[in-house]
């Protein structure tokens, strides 16, 4: 059974919508370059998105291991396994599937 800090450091409960969002783009598109990344949002958006905010947006996501940054001759964001795992979760969460720890039904 996982503790209570490992469900915090692996949920998305508490991150924004634009972190989440961005989540999602990645588990859709998989590598992709934060330019893009900002192009999908600001397609979705209709009240437009600062670059300056997905950029603190995937920061704050790799420091919670949902998102890695590598870096080449760009530099490309990629869904983590414990973000798809969180993600999967949410999803399980919203479709009403999802069931309590050590509940037996």
């Amino acid at each position: 059974m996982s503790s209570p800090t490992e469900n915090a450091a692996h949920s998305l409960a508490d991150l924004s919508a634009t972190q989440r969002d961005l989540l999602w783009i990645l588990s859709q598109t998989g590598p992709s370059e934060s330019r893009s990344l900002y192009h999908t949002l600001a397609d979705y958006y209709t009240d437009g998105i600062d670059h300056s905010r997905i950029c603190g947006s995937l920061q704050e996501l790799i420091e919670r291991d949902f998102v890695t940054k590598q870096t080449h001759d760009t530099t490309e964001y990629q869904l983590t396994e414990p973000g798809r795992r969180a993600l999967s979760a949410r999803q399980a969460w919203q479709a009403g599937t999802h069931h309590a720890e050590g509940r037996n039904e």
